[in-house]
């Protein structure tokens, strides 16, 4: 039963691949009978060949990137610093951007900055606070 599914399948793309050839084939005999009272039969010849070229150019440009295995995401590991400097790495305009604004930012008001540093130093507090009662 499976075996009789495959083989269906298979005749089934050969046809369409026959048809697909078929089909190229007429249409480069249409374009050449197109272009030969414009150009002369030598040109037609050309563009024929030309639009056979782009025609694998382009197919074959599509089943390479279909061909292609996705990267696998990065592995985030480490801590902030790292994540900082991979982010830094990644989107160095990005970074820069932050940076200039941070620096912007702690000239107009200095108590922002020492509360950010305040807060990266100290980190958090993983004790768990006791509970109300009510």
């Amino acid at each position: 039963m499976i075996f009789r599914r495959v083989l269906f399948a298979m005749a089934g793309a050969t046809a369409l691949a026959v048809a697909a050839g078929v089909i190229v084939i007429a249409l480069a005999f249409a374009l050449h009978a197109a272009l030969t009272p414009l150009i002369g039969a030598a040109w037609a010849d050309c563009c024929v060949a030309l639009a056979a070229a782009i025609l694998i150019g382009v197919l074959g440009t599509l089943l390479a990137m279909l061909g292609r295995r996705p990267k696998p995401p990065p592995v985030q590991s480490g801590g902030v610093a790292e994540r900082a400097l991979d982010f830094v790495k990644s989107r160095p305009v990005t970074s820069l951007a932050g940076a200039v604004a941070a620096g912007v930012l702690a000239v107009r008001n200095p108590g922002y900055l020492g509360a950010v540093v305040r807060a990266f130093v100290e980190g958090r507090d993983t004790t768990p606070s006791p509970r109300r009662r009510k």
